[in-house]
Order: C-alpha cells, then structure tokens, then sequence
C-alpha cells in the first residue's frame, strides 16, 4: 500500500515554484499517492470554481486523510505555514525542503521546531536523494 502524501506549495503566496512543485509532485507519485497534486499546476486548476471554505475543507479532509507532509517551503505562505502547523497537530510527519536564498532566511519556527525535519537543498538531484530517503523513514 502506497503512503498518502499531502504536498505543500505556495499557490496565493506566489507561484514562482510551480515548476519545481510540479517537478517533485511527479517524482513523489512514482512511490506513493499525492493528494495534493494540483499545486504543481500553474493555474492550480478547479480551486478557482470553490469558495475559501470549501477550499479549507477540502484541503483539511486531505491532511487528515494523508501519512506524511512534503513542504517546498523556500517560498514564504501563510497557508503552507497554517497546514504544517495543523499537521503537528494531528501527529503527522512534517518534512520542509527550501533553497537557501541570500537575505531571506527561513522562518524560525520551521527551523526552530523539532517536530519539523528541515532540509535544505541546492538542486532537484539533491532534493529527490532528500524526499526518497524520508518517504523509507517516516
């Protein structure tokens, strides 16, 4: 039985990382199932057709349902951080990638939290050797 994976991007926050979520959505659903897969989307299909409420519900339904959090956290969010900090909640593993960017460090309360596995990585190579190693451990 494959793992359900919740994936979190930046979708209001920015959609600069849409390639690089799409690019690790696909490389996570070759070993487990993406509930989320529609943040890889540029235009993050159907949300436009749901109200903020169904949006949260809906999204809320696939955390719980999920067995791990993926976060590509290198774009700030208020919606990544309010999804990671309702995972701890419900005792989910929470794994947050980000490329380190000169000048804008990552949020102390991701780093700073040990209920977060935080990695830091430099290319796509590196932050697939990062999501495979994780999706054998947790």
């Amino acid at each position: 039985m494959h793992k359900k994976i919740y994936f979190c991007g930046s979708i209001r926050g920015g959609r600069e990382d849409y390639k690089i979520y799409q690019e690790l959505i696909n490389y996570i659903s070759d070993f487990a199932i993406v509930l989320t897969e529609h943040i890889g989307d540029v235009n993050v299909s159907g949300d436009h057709l749901l109200s903020d409420i169904e949006i949260h519900d809906r999204d809320m339904d696939w955390l719980r349902e999920s067995d791990m959090i993926i976060a590509e956290v290198t774009q700030t969010s208020l919606g990544v951080g309010y999804e990671i900090g309702r995972a701890i909640e419900l005792g989910k593993p929470v794994v947050c990638l980000y490329r380190q960017q000169k000048g804008r460090p990552l949020s102390a309360m991701i780093t700073g939290s040990s209920e977060i596995q935080t990695f830091s990585y430099s290319d796509m190579k590196e932050a697939k050797e990062i999501i495979f190693n994780q999706l054998k451990t947790n």
